[in-house]
């Protein structure tokens, strides 16, 4: 190829890469809403935490999945009496979809799709699921992946069906064999190609498996649908010198609009120690 037809090739493959790749200003406006899973908000019953909830202008509530059949009616009485609505579900399926026991991969496939059935009736951001944790049995990476993308292709239609959707949540090497970047989980997003298969990122684990907030929120695009927050040393954020500014960027920049919840722990009383770490999380973002 001669340098004249390189640069005219290369000049249009450009033009057609800007057109194809959304823009930061055409990205739909951000917004933080401020969630947390239900056992880190104080209180004796649910309707007490979720009016402590509210009374903090926080937007969403992630409750985990054992047993969530049981206590859905109940969940969905207290819900609607606050403004407060239910962001993702928390596991709660048994087995593991890419264990290297093959009974643990059908425990989890037949858990995992009624679990969704629940989980679209509740009206949830979706089920949040990790593939598998270093306690089971490992598979090989190449034998994994191409299981998983079969194995989501069928979940991923009965969610569809029910209007439910399941969030792939990459972990840090120390608690998961397979999956701990969110562009791996993305990748296997568009392998499935199907709406209802999507992934959310944690803070806590990309400060272990990525080099850039920003750059793995980006990574992650349309698929990401769940955050959660927790200081580099799994607390509250601000009881550490972990900074979100970076990541709610990346957020910021695809035009991120559902739950960042709290997944951590608490040093000291929560009653003040929640709040202070909300009023930051709001100033970072503000920053970003």
């Amino acid at each position: 190829m001669q340098r004249r037809d390189f640069l005219t090739s290369a000049a249009a493959s450009g033009a057609a890469l800007a057109l194809a790749t959304p823009s930061r200003a055409q990205a739909p406006a951000a917004e933080l809403q401020l969630c947390s899973q239900e056992g880190r908000i104080p209180g004796k019953s649910l309707e007490e935490k979720l009016a402590k909830m509210v009374a903090w202008n926080m937007q969403g509530l992630e409750v985990g999945g054992g047993g969530l059949a049981n206590r859905a009616a109940a969940l969905t009485q207290a819900l609607a009496a606050t403004p407060i609505k239910l962001a993702a579900v928390c596991a709660g399926y048994q087995g593991a979809l890419v264990a290297g026991d093959p009974a643990e991969r059908d425990k989890a496939m037949a858990s995992i799709r009624d679990l969704l059935t629940v989980v679209g009736q509740l009206g949830s951001t979706g089920l949040i699921v990790v593939p598998a944790f270093n306690h089971h049995k490992p598979l090989p990476n190449h034998e994994a992946r191409p299981l998983l993308v079969q194995q989501l292709k069928e979940l991923g239609a009965h969610a569809e069906s029910v209007k439910a959707r399941i969030l792939l949540e990459p972990l840090n090497r120390g608690e998961a064999f397979f999956l701990r970047q969110l562009a791996d989980a993305a990748s296997i997003c568009r392998d499935v190609n199907n709406p209802a298969v999507c992934l959310m990122g944690d803070f806590y684990h990309m400060k272990i498996e990525e080099t850039s907030d920003q750059g793995a929120f980006l990574s992650a695009g349309p698929w990401l649908h769940h955050v959660h927050l927790a200081s580099r040393t799994r607390q509250l954020p601000g009881q550490d010198e972990r900074s979100f500014v970076d990541g709610f960027k990346g957020l910021k920049a695809i035009g991120y609009r559902d739950y960042c919840s709290f997944e951590c722990g608490c040093k000291g009383d929560p009653e003040v120690e929640i709040p202070k770490s909300l009023a930051l999380l709001r100033e970072q973002w503000a920053q970003a």
